[in-house]
């Protein structure tokens, strides 16, 4: 499907947009994420037989992103705004439909308390939703430990506000809203849940990502 989408796009994604990843690969926000989510926005189309605007979904999940490394708190709508900025996005679409991407950039923080507003959104939302418990693992080290490096946190604590975080986002009755589960995405949240029932477990799995991660050496002491 993403044959489909305008090749001027693509191209200038592709030179103009991707390298500004090159700062967000810390706790997953990089260049391989977005390939991910461009994929998966694709695959749940397709699976759920969405009638909507590729072009419009390839944008929004290659600007989601963006803003991640100047305000990781509040990135969704420092993306929006980004992407708002790019005036040759107006090469490529309506203002109507510049207003509907930008808010399902937003969008893709949806949340049990917090619906997205359009199926742009919603798609962006479900794409963004990790299917492997190993990525998630490693995006969820890699982001406590920069969220808290002014720390200096050993391991350990690294790994306590990772299961803290995952528990309330992917445990039972957890937050994160997935509005086209497909078996994919079912199957992972099956493994997910059964982890974070297993706190033990749950550290020493931790603990074997951690001592994989060399780049979380700049953020933690390893004890």
């Amino acid at each position: 499907m993403l044959e489909e989408v305008n090749s001027n796009l693509r191209k200038y994604v592709e030179e103009n947009v991707m390298p500004k990843y090159d700062s967000n690969n810390v706790g997953g926000h990089g260049v391989p994420h977005i390939r991910t989510v461009i994929s998966r926005s694709f695959e749940i189309i397709n699976e759920f037989g969405l009638d909507v605007n590729k072009d419009m979904v390839y944008a929004i999940a290659a600007f989601h992103d963006i803003g991640y490394r100047e305000n990781p708190d509040e990135h969704e709508e420092v993306s929006s705004r980004m992407f708002l900025s790019d005036s040759n996005m107006r090469i490529f679409f309506t203002e109507e439909q510049i207003q509907i991407i930008a808010e399902a950039i937003v969008d893709h923080r949806a949340s049990l308390e917090y619906e997205a507003r359009s199926v742009y959104g919603k798609i962006v939302s479900s794409a963004d939703r990790e299917t492997s418990v190993k990525n998630m693992l490693q995006r969820s080290f890699l982001y406590q430990a920069d969220k808290h490096s002014a720390e200096k946190p050993s391991t350990a604590q690294v790994i306590e506000y990772s299961f803290k975080k995952l528990s309330s986002k992917y445990g039972k009755g957890g937050y994160a809203k997935m509005y086209y589960p497909d078996k994919k995405y079912t199957d992972y949240l099956d493994r997910m849940q059964e982890l974070l029932e297993d706190e033990e477990k749950f550290i020493k799995e931790e603990m074997k990502i951690a001592e994989e991660l060399e780049e979380a050496r700049q953020y933690i002491s390893f004890k």
